[in-house]
Parts: structure tokens; sequence; C-alpha cells
């Protein structure tokens, strides 16, 4: 069993920056790829990044692309998504997830995919 904390959300205005962490706990021995989701009031959760074990491969949310960079230090079992630029519909309930692979190249975009979730993180972005 894996465990997953977010943190680092909060309220900033527009323009601004926050970076958010997942950290991992439990057995993660094995190799993990991770993603970001998030879920704005009255909206589908979706995708926002993902990276493999490696962090070789990454995917973002066309509408994040050059705003929002995921990166992750194994040694710390730790997932970070820096986030800048934001702005108002940036929004929501961010969520970190994390799946077992066996390739660290492997990652996935669709929430079915991941194993493990994190209760989330709420991100405000004023006007």
């Amino acid at each position: 069993q894996v465990q997953v904390v977010e943190s680092g959300g909060g309220l900033v205005q527009a323009g601004g920056s926050l970076r958010l962490s997942c950290a991992a706990s439990g057995r993660t021995s094995s190799t993990y790829a991770m993603g970001w989701f998030r879920q704005a009031p009255g909206k589908e959760r979706e995708i926002v990044a993902a990276i493999s074990w490696s962090g070789g491969s990454t995917y973002y949310k066309d509408s994040v692309k050059g705003r929002f960079t995921i990166s992750r230090d194994n040694a710390k079992n730790t997932v970070y998504l820096q986030m800048n630029s934001l702005k108002p519909e940036d929004t929501a309930v961010y969520y970190c997830a994390s799946r077992r692979v066996t390739t660290a190249q492997a990652m996935g975009v669709l929430q079915a995919w991941y194993e493990y979730w994190g209760q989330g993180t709420q991100v405000t972005v004023s006007s």
C-alpha cells in the first residue's frame, strides 16, 4: 500500500506562482508513475500533468503548457508541480495520484489507470 499526501496549495493572485508537493510513503520500493489532476467546482476531474518514474516522459494538459512544470525527486519519494502565471481558471482542488509500473518510461493520463490517490489540496487564484 502507498499513501500520497499533497501540500502547497493556497490562495494566490492571478499571475502568481505556487508549488505543490506530493509525498509518497509506504511501499515505495517499487517504481511509480505519478500524475496531478484537478477538479473545479461543478466540473469533472481532469488530468493536469503526468511524469514517468525516470522523469524522462512528461505530459501536460494544453491549457497549462508553458506555465506548469512537473518534476520528481525519487530519493525523497516526492513529486512537484510548479505552477506559474496562474489564472482564475486554475482554481480547483488538486490531486496527486500514483501507479506502480514495470517500465521507467510508463505514465498515464486516465484517472482509472492510477492506483493511489491523495486527499487533495485547494488552489484558489483570485482575479
